[in-house]
């Protein structure tokens, strides 16, 4: 189980630095006045960074592996969705 806690961290941190990049782009392509990555992409972003954080927080906390299983999950479907949803559709 530490490998799949150790997994599922690894993409909670992408997606948080994925979702620091979107929302850099979103400033600098107002600020520019060029087209950027709209709202509903930075909302996404940041409500999936706040679900994937908050379940990798639960995992690390979890000792039985259920709940890791549970857990990591979570941070894998909604990443997947994420990814599926604003970069690859």
């Amino acid at each position: 189980m530490r490998a799949l806690r150790a997994v599922s961290g690894v993409v909670a941190a992408g997606v948080v630095v994925l979702t620091l990049v979107v929302v850099a782009a979103a400033v600098l392509a107002s600020r520019r006045s060029i087209e950027g990555p709209g709202p509903g992409p930075v909302v996404a972003h940041v409500l999936a960074a706040l679900v994937v954080v908050a379940a990798q927080v639960v995992t690390d906390r979890q000792h039985r592996a259920p709940g890791v299983a549970l857990g990591s999950s979570v941070v894998l479907v909604v990443s997947a969705v994420l990814l599926w949803t604003q970069w690859f559709s």
